[in-house]
């Protein structure tokens, strides 16, 4: 298959651990050509189809030249066989233009994954409204009132942005309620803008457990990302521990009710976040931990993967 990957830089990768790498790596193993572009190199103009500049690439085995580069060269996205939007979040307006475009490629023909539709539709925090079953306590609100009155029924809360990540931007309030005005109005900028508040897990000393869902099927083993000394916050671009571990009961029973669901729409692949027995987040724009769980278990999670992509490339020409 001929792959195009649209990503970072890839001179920002850190290949020892950078999920995407770990993809390209798979799939050139087995005999499947890469290659690469970002979301500015694509465009449309009428009675075209779109396009991009892109790369062909190589990967050489080599830690610090890992890859060899074509020249750049101009192509519609419909002529790969499969498209992957492995572009880390901030999800901005730039992110959801990119979608438009990519939808239009679809018309042309391309198979993009994560569907875009798809990725507009599941915005990483609030997806978990639609599993009510699966979540803690859970506050949605522009209000501060509504904040007050949240905290003063759980007492011990975390509030967030929507538009974070790598744990951007968020704080925990005890009992006391230090500083839940302050921050109120710094995360909701005085009623212009949405928050996520929750009742604080005290299960994440065991860890932010990443549950990867690829193909519609929980991968056997998930990342718990431990908070440090006396951060709150588990992510690994907070300086959280990552250690894999085997699915618990619970996260079986998630991971087989969500990843249908998820598979349906076009989710080739997911990362459930799970704090104890509750869903926090579901990522689809560009879910990681591959490596770190193969390098700690052995589990192939980027096997898995290509082998899901393959799956449902069969599929689509059936």
């Amino acid at each position: 298959m001929k792959l195009l990957f649209i990503a970072d830089p890839l001179q920002s990768f850190k290949i020892y651990k950078d999920t995407t790498f770990a993809m390209m790596r798979e799939a050139q193993r087995r005999g499947h050509t890469l290659a690469v572009c970002e979301p500015q190199d694509i465009s449309w103009q009428r009675g075209s189809k779109v396009t991009s500049r892109v790369q062909d690439i190589t990967l050489t085995g080599d830690a610090t030249e890992w890859y060899d580069a074509r020249p750049e060269r101009r192509a519609a996205l419909a002529d790969f066989d499969a498209v992957l939007m492995r572009k880390d979040p901030p999800f901005d307006s730039e992110y959801f233009y990119a979608t438009h475009l990519l939808e239009q490629a679809e018309r042309d023909g391309a198979k993009v994954f994560n569907k875009p539709r798809a990725l507009r539709d599941h915005p990483e925090k609030l997806a978990i409204m639609e599993f009510p079953q699966f979540i803690g306590p859970t506050l949605v609100t522009r209000d501060a009132e509504d904040i007050k009155r949240f905290h003063g029924e759980h007492q011990d809360i975390i509030l967030k942005p929507l538009d974070g990540m790598g744990g951007m931007g968020i704080f925990r309030v005890g009992p006391d309620g230090l500083n839940l005005g302050s921050i109120t109005e710094t995360l909701n900028r005085n009623g212009a803008q949405s928050v996520m508040v929750q009742k604080f897990l005290p299960e994440i000393v065991e860890g932010d457990k990443r549950v990867l869902i690829i193909g519609g099927k929980p991968v056997p083993f998930c990342l718990a990302r431990i908070p440090q000394g006396s951060e709150v916050r588990g992510n690994l671009a907070a300086g959280g521990k990552g250690v894999a571990r085997p699915l618990s009961t619970r996260d079986w029973e998630i991971g087989n009710a969500l990843g249908p669901v998820l598979q349906e729409r076009g989710l080739l692949l997911a990362g459930v976040d799970v704090i104890g027995d509750c869903v926090t987040e579901i990522n689809v724009t560009s879910p990681t931990c591959f490596q770190e769980i193969f390098d700690q278990t052995g589990c192939d999670v980027a096997h898995l993967f290509i082998d899901a992509l393959e799956a449902a490339m069969v599929a689509a020409r059936l």
